[in-house]
C-alpha cells in the first residue's frame, strides 16, 4: 500500500512537473499559431490589393499585373465590400496577446484601413470619379508615365492596357449616371474643364498624345522589327480605342452630365454633404478637430505668420505687408521667364539639399529624385509642382512634375521652398524611405492614403532647409512663409467654403487678403479644394504635430537629443495616423532617456 501510494504521489508530481513547460509549450504554439495567422492574413490582404488594384501594383514595382486595370464595375465594387466586411471579421478575430509590438501595430491599423473603408462606402465616393484635379480620365492618361518599358512584354501589357481604357471610361460614365441620380454630382464650373481636359486628350495628334509617349525612345534589346509591330499597335489602339473612348467621355461630361452639376460649391450642398464633410476631416486630419475649431486655429495662425512676414517686409523697405505683396505682385523680375527657368530651379534646389542631407538623417534611400516637366494635358489646372513615387525596386526614379504652363504668371518666390517639399527632404525622402524598411508588411511601406502624415513630413521639410543655411535670398525665405501663410489659408477657405457656405470669391478674397500669390496658383488652389474636401487641411495638421514631437523631445531629451535620429524615428515606421505617430515617438523619447 505504501509503496502503491508513493508510486501514486511521484506521478502526481512528476505530472506536476511537468504541467508547467507542456502548458507553456502549447501556449507558445498558440502564440506561434495566432502570429502565422496575422501575417498570412496581411500577405493575403496585399496580394488583393494588387491584384484588384494592378495600377497601383505597377506602380509599387510588381509586375504581374501590368497588362491589367482594375474593373469598376457594380459587381466589382460589391464585391469589394463584401471583402472588406469578411476581411474586417477574420483581422478583428486575431487575439494579439503577447504579439511584438510591431505585430500588434500591424493589426491595429489594418482594422483601422478596413473599417476606415467600410465608413466611407454610404458616400459612394465611386459616383463622382470625375474631377479636374484628380479625376479618372487624367489618371490614366498618366499610364505611360508609370509604366516600365524595358522589353517588348511591358509594351505588349501597355496595349493591352490601353484596349480596356474604353471599358473603365464606360464604367465611370455609369456611376456618374447614377450619380445624377442620387443628387451627387461636383460643381458645374468644375465639370466644364473637365469636358475639355478630355476632349484635349481625344484631340491630341498621335505624336502629341500622353499614349504615345512610349514610342519615343525603345530599349535597346528590342529589334528593329518588334518596334515596327510595337509602334503600329499601339498607335491603332490610340487612334482607334482610345482617342474614341475619350470623346466620348468628354461629350457625355459637357452635354449630359455638367449641365446638371451642382452650383453651389461647397461639399454641404450634396444629400450627405455635412456628414461627408465629417468624415473627410477626421480621415484627412486623423484627428478628432471639428471643422469650427480648424477654422478658428487658421485665422490665428495667419495673425502669427503675418508678424513673421511682416519683418521680412520691414527689412525690404515696405512699411506693411499689403505694399510689399502689391509690389510682389507687380515686378515681373519676380516671375518666371520661361518653363525651362523653372525647371532649372527645382533642379538647382534638389541638388543642393542632397548635399545638406547627412546633417539630417542617420538612413537614407537608394532611389534617386528626377525633374521633369508636368504633363501638358493636366497643366492647365495644375498645382506649381508635385511628386509621383517610385518604384519601390529603385528601376524608376521618383519625380517632381515641374508645372511650365503659363510660367509668366508664376512668381518665383516659393519655388525653393515647393522643391524641398515635393522632393529632398519632403516627399521623395519619406516614401523612398518607407518603401526600403525591411521588417514591415507592403501594406504599410506603400501608404499613400494618410495625408496628415505624408504632407505634413513634406510640409515640415520646408523648414529644413532653413536650418542647413539656405533662403538666402530674403524674397526666397519670403516665399516660405508665404507657403506656411498658403497652407494656415487653406484651414480657413476649406472649412470655409465646405462647412460655412463660403462662395469661391470669398475664398479668392481671402488669399489675396493675406498672400502674394499670383492669380493663377490661387484660383487652381480654391479649385482644388472645392474638388477634394478637407484634404488640404492635411498639411498644416501634420507639420503641427511633428513640431510639437520634436519639440517635447528635445524639452525631455535635453543634450542627449539628436535631430538625425529624431527624424530616423519620425521616418523608420512608415506613414502613421498622427495619434500613432504621437505614441510611438513618445515611447522613443522614454527608451532613449
Amino acid at each position: 500500500m505504501r509503496t502503491a501510494l508513493v508510486l501514486l504521489l511521484m506521478n502526481l508530481f512528476f505530472a506536476a512537473g511537468l504541467a508547467v513547460p507542456l502548458f507553456a509549450r502549447a501556449a507558445e504554439q498558440t502564440l506561434d499559431a495566432r502570429r502565422a495567422e496575422l501575417n498570412r492574413l496581411l500577405a493575403d490582404e496585399w496580394e488583393y490589393t494588387l491584384r484588384t488594384q494592378p495600377e497601383l501594383a505597377t506602380q509599387v514595382g510588381d509586375n504581374r499585373y501590368n497588362d491589367r486595370l482594375s474593373d469598376f464595375s457594380d459587381k466589382a465594387i460589391a464585391d469589394d465590400l463584401e471583402h472588406t466586411r469578411q476581411a474586417l471579421a477574420r483581422f478583428e478575430a486575431i487575439d494579439v496577446a503577447g504579439f511584438p509590438e510591431q505585430e500588434k501595430l500591424n493589426q491595429a491599423l489594418m482594422v483601422r484601413s478596413l473599417r476606415e473603408a467600410l465608413d466611407s462606402a454610404p458616400f459612394k465616393n465611386w459616383e463622382m470619379p470625375a474631377t479636374q484635379f484628380g479625376g479618372i480620365h487624367l489618371g490614366y492618361a498618366s499610364l505611360a508615365f508609370d509604366s516600365p518599358f524595358r522589353n517588348r512584354k511591358d509594351y505588349e501589357d501597355y496595349l493591352s492596357r490601353l484596349r480596356q481604357i474604353p471599358r473603365v471610361l464606360d464604367q465611370a460614365m455609369g456611376h456618374m449616371r447614377d450619380g445624377l441620380r442620387d443628387h451627387r454630382v461636383p460643381p458645374k464650373y468644375l465639370l466644364e474643364k473637365v469636358a475639355s481636359q478630355a476632349q484635349q486628350i481625344a484631340d491630341d495628334s498621335l505624336d502629341k498624345s500622353p499614349f504615345t509617349a512610349p514610342l519615343g525612345k525603345f530599349p535597346d534589346s528590342i529589334s528593329e522589327k518588334d518596334r515596327q509591330a510595337l509602334r503600329e499597335a499601339i498607335e491603332s489602339a490610340v487612334k482607334t480605342a482610345v482617342a474614341p473612348a475619350y470623346a466620348k467621355f468628354a461629350k457625355f461630361v459637357r452635354e449630359d452630365y455638367a449641365p446638371h452639376g451642382r452650383l453651389d460649391p461647397g461639399v454641404w450642398a450634396l444629400p450627405d454633404g455635412e456628414a461627408r464633410y465629417r468624415f473627410a476631416v477626421r480621415r484627412q486630419t486623423t484627428t478628432d478637430f471639428t471643422a469650427d475649431q480648424i477654422h478658428q486655429m487658421g485665422l490665428k495662425s495667419v495673425a502669427e505668420i503675418e508678424a513673421q512676414m511682416l519683418a521680412i517686409a520691414k527689412a525690404q523697405g515696405f512699411s506693411d505687408l499689403k505694399s510689399f505683396n502689391a509690389h510682389i505682385r507687380q515686378d515681373p523680375k519676380l516671375r518666371a521667364t520661361s518653363g525651362q527657368q523653372l525647371l532649372d530651379l527645382y533642379t538647382h534646389y534638389r541638388d543642393q539639399m542632397y548635399g545638406k542631407l547627412p546633417e539630417l538623417f542617420g538612413g537614407l534611400p537608394k532611389n534617386r529624385l528626377a525633374v521633369v516637366a508636368m504633363e501638358s494635358f493636366r497643366s492647365a489646372d495644375g498645382v506649381p509642382a508635385d511628386y509621383s513615387l517610385g518604384a519601390g525596386d529603385g528601376s524608376r526614379p521618383g519625380r517632381i512634375n515641374v508645372n511650365e504652363y503659363a510660367p509668366e504668371k508664376r512668381l518665383l518666390l516659393n519655388v525653393e521652398a515647393i522643391a524641398y517639399h515635393e522632393g529632398v527632404p519632403g516627399h521623395h525622402l519619406q516614401f523612398s524611405i518607407a518603401q526600403e524598411l525591411t521588417g514591415l508588411p507592403p501594406f504599410r511601406r506603400y501608404n499613400l492614403d494618410l495625408n496628415a502624415y505624408t504632407e505634413g513630413w513634406a510640409f515640415y521639410s520646408e523648414r529644413l532647409g532653413k536650418e542647413v543655411g539656405f533662403y538666402q535670398d530674403p524674397y526666397s525665405d519670403y516665399g516660405r512663409l508665404q507657403n506656411e501663410m498658403w497652407r494656415a489659408v487653406r484651414w480657413v477657405v476649406d472649412t470655409g467654403v465646405h462647412s460655412k457656405h463660403w462662395t469661391r470669391q470669398q475664398m479668392i478674397d481671402f488669399f489675396h487678403e493675406h498672400t502674394a500669390m499670383d492669380d493663377q496658383n490661387i484660383e487652381t488652389e480654391v479649385d482644388r479644394y472645392i474638388a477634394w474636401p478637407a484634404q488640404a487641411l492635411s498639411y498644416k495638421m501634420g507639420q503641427m504635430k511633428i513640431l510639437e514631437l520634436r519639440a517635447q523631445a528635445q524639452k525631455e531629451l535635453g543634450a542627449k537629443f539628436d535631430l538625425r535620429a529624431f527624424h530616423d524615428a519620425v521616418l523608420d515606421q512608415g506613414p502613421l495616423p498622427l495619434d500613432v505617430l504621437e505614441a510611438k515617438i513618445s515611447e522613443w523619447i522614454a527608451a532613449r532617456k
